[in-house]
């Protein structure tokens, strides 16, 4: 992979770390909805596009409860790398969440601005549980405090790309994360 003309990509973490900790959220979220769900319920996992994708695909492989899957599309970006603080819904659940066990699984979660929203916004269709997935949970800028249920990776800061998460929409394919940084 080509980076974007005047930055370099920065190895942070491999794909092999990355499905050794997807599998072991995987066992923990599983063993947590096991006591909660009884026969014929299913857990929703709710997807947030489009970051999201690569690491919600590689989760819910891992889960060994009765599962849905629903996408929720939503943007508080102008320009790619700075929130424009209001959250924007592009496409809304098709799922209804009222009393069922909802797992949000989200790529990053940074200023907390979207995490923030979506959570006031599905906590008000009266869901009978709602918990959090992310794969980096970034606190540096955070702004919005969010309750983080699952966390694959803690990272300080930086931008980052790879694993479903883009700069410019690209890079997402990549299966490692990475820094981009610009060239000094």
């Amino acid at each position: 992979m080509t980076p974007l003309p005047d930055h370099e990509l920065i190895p942070l973490i491999s794909h092999e770390t990355i499905n050794r900790r997807v599998a072991e959220l995987g066992v923990e979220i599983s063993s947590h909805y096991k006591s909660l769900l009884v026969p014929g319920e299913t857990l929703l996992v709710i997807g947030v596009l489009n970051g999201a994708f690569v690491f919600m695909a590689d989760l819910i492989r891992h889960l060994s409860v009765p599962l849905e899957v629903d996408f929720i599309r939503l943007s508080s970006y102008l320009d790619n790398r700075s929130s424009s603080s209001k959250v924007v819904m592009l496409k809304d659940l098709e799922r209804n969440v009222q009393g069922r066990h909802v797992l949000i699984i989200e790529d990053i979660a940074d200023c907390g601005l979207t995490l923030n929203w979506l959570l006031e916004f599905l906590k008000s269709r009266d869901p009978a549980s709602l918990k959090l997935a992310v794969a980096i949970n970034k606190k540096a800028r955070r702004q919005f405090e969010v309750s983080l249920d699952y966390v694959a990776f803690e990272v300080d800061d930086g931008f980052l790309v790879g694993y479903g998460l883009d700069a410019s929409r690209r890079y997402r394919e990549l299966a490692g994360i990475y820094y981009l940084e610009e060239k000094k």
